[in-house]
């Protein structure tokens, strides 16, 4: 080993080549910070609402609406109290579509787990649960409390319509997904979609989902 270190360049070249290393670091850094500025926040920060929905805006949260399918948001004078924010499909006087959100609708509820049994036990007996799942929605991620406000939980559901309120005849098959977490200020929320089966496609459930923005 020792024999090897006469060959070793001589000081100068030493120093240049170590500086022009460093540059190289430094700059690579300064690129590598550059993309991770540019990447914090896509897809974070605000969700994607497809093309052609709709926005309803709430205290806690914005959610799309397929407003090119026909849907409209709901005066605040013509929803129930029990809803922050409503969009209906009407065909021939029936409610065949119904995009809700409901704010501080339970009570004792800190989390996302919290929430979604409480949102869930409200489906109805005469629904199946498909599917739940953890995900993650957009929105603010620079505290704890705003990180913690996009965990929510995801169920879909098939159920069956009761005929009440201008909803389709009993027995017309149904599907829904709701969404169910609390917020950066710890209020619970649920946001639903409801329509007749086939009316909405997987992909359009799982748009509907990806346009939650949490506040």
């Amino acid at each position: 080993m020792r024999a090897r270190t006469r060959k070793t360049p001589a000081a100068g070249r030493t120093r240049r080549r170590t500086t022009a290393t460093t540059a190289a670091v430094v700059g690579v850094s300064v690129m590598g910070a550059a993309l991770l500025l540019t990447g914090c926040g896509d897809g974070q920060d605000t969700a994607s609402v497809p093309e052609g929905w709709g926005t309803l805006e709430t205290r806690s949260l914005s959610v799309g609406y397929p407003k090119n399918e026909g849907y409209a948001e709901q005066p605040a004078a013509e929803r129930a109290k029990s809803n922050a924010a409503v969009a209906l499909q009407e065909k021939d006087g029936i409610r065949t579509g119904m995009v809700s959100v409901q704010l501080d609708f339970a009570t004792g509820v800190s989390d996302a787990a919290g929430a979604a049994a409480a949102a869930g036990a409200g489906i109805g007996m005469n629904s199946t649960r498909r599917a739940t799942e953890d995900v993650r929605l957009a929105g603010p991620d620079d505290a704890r409390e705003a990180r913690e406000a996009r965990e929510a939980r995801r169920i879909d559901y098939d159920f069956t319509a009761d005929g009440q309120d201008d909803t389709p005849n009993v027995g017309t098959p149904m599907t829904g997904v709701l969404v169910a977490g609390v917020d950066s200020k710890g209020v619970p929320f649920v946001v639903r979609l409801n329509a007749v089966k086939d009316a909405v496609d997987a992909e359009d459930l799982d748009a509907f989902v990806e346009s939650i923005t949490v506040k």
